[in-house]
């Protein structure tokens, strides 16, 4: 690891009995001389925390926004993504567990400071810059110096995160932040407990907190797995929630798990079942409701909640129509659709389009 990837980190405190706790996220590892947090990035040396993934990514992309996802944040924009390596969590079903499960520095392939990626995304025209891939919180001081990097051009930033952070940090982090979308695993304690080795509430208490207190733009994701979270019951009762607690106008993405990491057991989610997820939440008075990792047109695309008239036709990434007003209504019952809208959508599409930034002499 070279020197330069050792960057000062914030939220810690030492302890009586000589140990450094960080107080980044609600697991408040406590570290010795040396030792690295759960997240792996986070490290004790010299009496200080250092995060030594700052500058450094697992790569770049340009990808349309709603790949992340977001459905009404600047429909068909193409946004730049990153991410580095590690993660807060410890998810069994991880579906980025090659990058965020990492202990190999190596796959940090990329180096490029906050000002060249603002620089980079402004080049390509990306409307934003998204902190994906990996969990944003666990490299947050980078994030958030890129965050300011991109304001300065203009350009908006969005994260993708498991919303796993205490409280000073998330108010720090999320004042940065254009948009989220946050993974709500599951509305089961046990789930979050035994299965991504992380607890429920810091969650919904990051979701309550960036509906009702920041003016990011929020979406939720859930991944549904086979025998695991996808009950009736348990996604009547996160809907309930999610209308009582958010509102109706938060969308919703139901996404399909495929067998990977340390559940290779599990079956692919079926699109039954994300269509069945759909038809409860839309019955619980959610306003929109998504399906992703399958090819669902209906399920992809926006419906007036008032009239019900199509409004963004979507098939995978694909915008086919789009019937919004300039200022966000639908034009034919005139409601408002809660998001962030132009008058036209972008025609990025589906395109995924890789990008080198080799800053290895430069940082």
């Amino acid at each position: 690891m070279t020197e330069e990837s050792r960057y000062p980190a914030r939220y810690w405190h030492m302890i009586d009995d000589g140990r450094i706790q960080c107080d980044l996220c609600p697991r408040d590892c406590k570290l010795h001389e040396g030792q690295r947090g759960a997240c792996f990035v986070r490290m004790r040396e010299n009496d200080q925390m250092v995060l030594t993934t700052y500058g450094r990514s697992s790569g770049f992309c340009i990808d349309p926004i709603e790949k992340k996802p977001l459905n009404h944040f600047y429909p068909g924009s193409s946004v730049f993504s990153f991410g580095t390596a590690g993660c807060n969590l410890a998810c069994k079903f991880c579906q980025n567990w090659d990058i965020s499960k990492s202990r190999q520095m190596d796959r940090l392939m990329d180096q490029a400071s906050p000002e060249t990626i603002a620089i980079t995304a402004e080049k390509y025209n990306c409307k934003s810059v998204a902190f994906t891939y990996n969990d944003p919180v666990i490299f947050a001081e980078y994030a958030m110096d890129t965050a300011d990097a991109c304001h300065a051009r203009g350009i908006k930033t969005v994260a993708v995160s498991a919303g796993y952070i205490h409280e000073q940090p998330r108010r720090d982090f999320f004042a940065k932040i254009d948009a989220s979308n946050i993974d709500l695993k599951s509305f089961s304690e046990d789930f979050y407990y035994k299965l991504t080795g992380s607890h429920l509430q810091p969650v919904l208490d990051t979701l309550v907190y960036l509906k009702h207190e920041t003016d990011s733009w929020l979406e939720i994701t859930t991944l549904l797995i086979p025998g695991k979270n996808d009950s009736d019951e348990e996604i009547t009762a996160m809907c309930k929630w999610i209308k009582k607690e958010l509102g109706p106008e938060v969308p919703l993405h139901f996404s399909a798990f495929h067998p990977d990491y340390k559940m290779l057991d599990i079956p692919p989610t079926p699109t039954a079942t994300l269509i069945r997820a759909r038809e409860i939440a839309l019955k619980q008075g959610l306003h929109y409701v998504y399906t992703g990792n399958v090819h669902n047109i209906e399920g992809d695309t926006t419906f007036c909640p008032q009239c019900h008239a199509t409004l963004i036709e979507r098939d995978w990434y694909q915008i086919n129509r789009y019937r919004l007003t300039r200022d966000g209504h639908c034009p034919d019952c005139g409601h408002a659709i809660a998001g962030r809208f132009e008058e036209h959508a972008g025609n990025f599409g589906r395109h995924r389009i890789p990008v080198s930034i080799n800053m290895r002499n430069t940082l």
